[in-house]
């Protein structure tokens, strides 16, 4: 394990939408940021699960897939010149003198004045259905629990599984890309947004895909992470098989907080409560936005995490420039400088 010793004024925990804005709003202030997260790339759950999915209440985007939100998010923190450890999760917060040092699991060391965590719901992963086999056909992408691209799918025999948004939305984004769909759920009544479940039955009642209902996993067919079909049966223990190239359950995310569990915040279950209007936490210079955290009234939408953002910023300010007073002022007057 590398020792690398650093410094800087925000340590950024997180990198998804909200954590990218985070370092814009910080950068507007001028606060240099180093950023953290656990995944290989930039963007969260936007880049990891639906890159090309559709988003439509993002402010002046009536329509904007996730991945071109994340380039657009990276494209505005580009000027302030950010700071990205990737691939690595904070084990250790140590206060200091004049605020923390934070340690990864690579042995860097980062030492700032204050910290915004923008994990999510902090480290995540998809939920696994119990499958015999299950990795073998992980590892040749026959099973997934995200879609990269669409192309990859093109005149492939699907199967989806779950009731959710997700598996619904990838249900209506890969109808007439897969020469075949067929959607498993255990229940007739899908979670999902009303005109979503319209959609999915009109497609159901014209014949583009097979609702296969109730019915659930069972087991997979197939030959050397090949897949050929998927097996699944109903509460009676009736089965039916199903032919397929690709599986893509989508039972969700395991939510786990990981060693921030230990941080001695103000947790309210798996979330961080916080102060509404600055976004501290029960530990005066550490902050929270995003999905991860908890106030009265919370509304779990980016643009929410894009507001808590700005308003973690303006409370950091004084911590990292004590000396000097504060004019707010619009970004139109002032522009944009490093």
């Amino acid at each position: 394990m590398t020792q690398e010793s650093l410094k800087t004024d925000v340590v950024i925990i997180g990198s998804g939408p909200v954590g990218l804005f985070a370092i814009f709003e910080c950068g507007m202030l001028k606060m240099k940021t180093h950023v953290i997260d656990t995944l290989e790339f930039t963007g969260g759950q936007c880049t990891a699960l639906y890159p090309e999915k559709p988003i439509y209440d993002i402010a002046g985007y009536p329509s904007i897939l996730a991945s071109e939100l994340i380039e657009k998010l990276e494209e505005q923190a580009k000027p302030f010149e950010p700071t990205y450890h990737l691939g690595q999760q904070v084990i250790s917060v140590q206060k200091t003198g004049d605020g923390f040092e934070v340690e990864t699991s690579k042995g860097v060391k980062i030492s700032a004045k204050a910290i915004i965590i923008a994990a999510g719901c902090g480290a995540f992963g998809p939920n696994r259905p119990p499958l015999e086999g299950l990795e073998e056909y992980e590892k040749t992408g026959a099973v997934s629990y995200m879609v990269g691209k669409k192309e990859d799918y093109r005149d492939k025999k699907i199967v989806i599984a779950g009731g959710g948004d997700s598996a619904v939305d990838w249900v209506l984004s890969l109808e007439g890309i897969a020469s075949h769909i067929s959607v498993i759920h255990r229940r007739p009544k899908f979670r999902c947004a009303p005109e979503s479940a319209d959609q999915l039955k009109k497609l159901a009642d014209d014949g583009k895909i097979d609702l296969v209902i109730p019915f659930q996993l069972d087991s997979l067919n197939g030959e050397n992470g090949k897949l050929s079909q998927v097996v699944v049966k109903d509460l009676d223990g009736n089965k039916k098989e199903i032919d397929a190239d690709h599986l893509l359950p989508f039972y969700g995310l395991s939510m786990e907080l990981g060693p921030i569990a230990n941080w001695g915040l103000n947790l309210d279950k798996n979330h961080i409560a916080v102060t509404q209007s600055t976004c501290e936490t029960s530990e005066k210079g550490i902050f929270a936005i995003g999905d991860i955290n908890h106030y009265e009234g919370k509304l779990k939408l980016i643009a929410c995490g894009f507001s808590e953002a700005a308003m973690a910023a303006h409370a950091i300010y004084p911590l990292v420039h004590p000396d000097e007073a504060f004019h707010f002022e619009y970004s139109t007057s002032k522009g944009v400088s490093k």
